[in-house]
């Protein structure tokens, strides 16, 4: 796909977006079973289904999937989507290229080894190794997009509003 395919492609949905804002707004959703043996969560991905448990740095086997380990790759998936799609409609030639994400845990927090330990990721990484010959200022505005357009990077970035509720059934 080239910058006019995506453009054509994205044309008709930015103006009806434009002329129906509402129509913009999509409520995404996630489901999860905990009707299983074991610290864990079935969780629907859409495409198979996920089982997360507990990080071997808490006593988990190494077997499930890590929550943690599921938001890293979560924002490389959707860094790496946006980054393709911001280089395609910038014009910028990538031959190859690689997302990595890393984020800094204490269990101690976690595990209520220490109550001043803060629960969850002091500090994420996302870094782009990209193969391209584009001039270094093609390169600092496809990170500048990326940065700007990418959900997930944004969502951890910008701490949305969380609600949290519980009901019996």
């Amino acid at each position: 796909m080239d910058a006019a395919e995506l453009r054509a492609m994205q044309a008709p949905i930015k103006e009806r977006y434009k002329a129906d804002p509402s129509a913009a707004v999509i409520t995404l959703k996630a489901k999860g079973s905990i009707e299983n043996e074991g610290i864990a969560c079935k969780v629907e991905t859409g495409r198979a289904l996920a089982v997360a448990g507990l990080h071997p740095a808490t006593g988990g086997s190494g077997l499930e999937l890590c929550s943690g380990d599921m938001l890293l790759e979560a924002l490389v998936a959707c860094a790496g989507v946006t980054l393709k799609s911001v280089a395609t409609a910038v014009e910028v030639p990538l031959t190859s290229g690689v997302v990595i994400a890393e984020g800094d845990l204490d269990f101690r927090g976690t595990l209520g080894v220490d109550k001043e330990t803060p629960v969850g990721f002091a500090e994420i990484r996302l870094r782009f190794e990209v193969g391209t010959d584009a001039p270094q200022e093609k390169l600092d505005l496809l990170l500048k997009l990326t940065e700007r357009y990418c959900v997930v990077y944004q969502t951890i970035k910008n701490g949305p509003k969380v609600s949290v509720t519980m009901k019996r059934i």
